[in-house]
């Protein structure tokens, strides 16, 4: 494994705190891949963990409330042959989806006024373009 998965700034997933399980992959692998464990699936239990601060945990486990079976974040990975490199795969992707789901909501928008003179060019275009169209017609023929 390549060391500590960092979720934001000094947070990192705890490898005491996650639970691994592998099993027999599909897809492509030729004779190797009736032998060999190489699906991954990575459960981290959000719910009970201590490595998140409060605040983060609680974000995290309200945003992905659809996600978690009792609390618990499973993640899978099989797109590669070998098992370390699906380990990496589920490793990174489970670090992205608690960063994001811990992330801060985004400030709310200000509303902002359009400006007087836009409007009134804008108005003013309007207008000369319903000149010119008006001017097209050949109302006066009669």
């Amino acid at each position: 494994m390549s060391g500590p998965y960092v979720i934001r700034g000094s947070v990192s997933l705890p490898e005491a705190e996650l639970m691994w399980r592998f099993s027999r992959s599909s897809g492509p692998g030729g004779q190797h891949v009736n032998t060999s464990d190489s699906q991954v699936e990575l459960r981290f239990d959000l719910a009970k963990t201590e490595a998140l601060p409060p605040v983060w945990r609680a974000r995290a486990l309200e945003r992905l409330a659809a996600k978690l079976v009792d609390g618990v974040v499973v993640v899978r990975a099989s797109e590669h042959r070998s098992q370390w490199r699906n380990r990496e795969t589920a490793a990174v992707r489970l670090a992205a989806l608690l960063a994001e789901a811990t992330a801060p909501p985004p400030k709310p928008r200000r509303p902002t006024r359009i400006p007087r003179g836009i409007n009134e060019r804008r108005l003013r275009e309007k207008k000369q373009r319903s000149d010119t169209k008006r001017g097209r017609s050949g109302r006066d023929w009669g």
